[in-house]
């Protein structure tokens, strides 16, 4: 049996020192997910927090299908999107019809120029909104269908605002 499954199965037989371990090796990864969907370390922090205080109430849930990390994931990017969703801090533009302009741009080569840090800080620039949208497609991998029912939205308002958080990062990003 891995190192992870008995870790698992020892938290969801409620081990404090499981639990522990589990927080120490988790909790950069899901640190780093709580970061793009606020504005600062202290609100990620906080967020954190609620995460693992989730993961603890639900980790006899996990039945050991598919992947410990992914099932984290998802659950973090949950728990982030009702934190959103609470505090009412999520405001999109909802529009009709949008057309999707494919874009040639050097993004990419501006992009692969900098530091994952310094790209962090610029997403964390973005207005909620954009911020939720952009993380959700580009760094998540959900598709605009996923995102419009995960926010309550249209599908062509997801598409729109994650062009709009694009346009938005690419001139925060050539500011620098």
């Amino acid at each position: 049996m891995s190192d992870t499954i008995s870790l698992i199965k020892k938290c969801q037989s409620k081990s404090p020192k499981a639990f522990d371990k589990l927080y120490k090796k988790y909790s950069g990864m899901m640190f780093s997910i709580c970061l793009r969907y606020t504005k600062n370390s202290t609100e990620a922090e906080d967020l954190l927090q609620d995460c693992f205080i989730r993961v603890f109430n639900k980790i006899s849930d996990f039945k050991f299908c598919g992947s410990f990390e992914g099932w984290l994931r998802k659950l973090t990017i949950t728990t982030a999107l009702n934190h959103i969703n609470a505090k009412k801090l999520l405001l999109i533009e909802n529009i009709g019809e949008y057309k999707i302009i494919n874009e040639t741009s050097a993004f990419e080569d501006i992009i692969a120029k900098m530091s994952a840090d310094e790209i962090l800080k610029k997403i964390q620039q973005l207005p909620q909104g954009y911020r939720v949208v952009f993380n959700l497609f580009a760094i998540e991998g959900y598709k605009h269908r996923e995102i419009a029912e995960l926010l309550n939205i249209s599908e062509n308002t997801s598409k729109s605002q994650y062009l709009k958080a694009r346009k938005a990062l690419i001139e925060l990003i050539e500011e620098k």
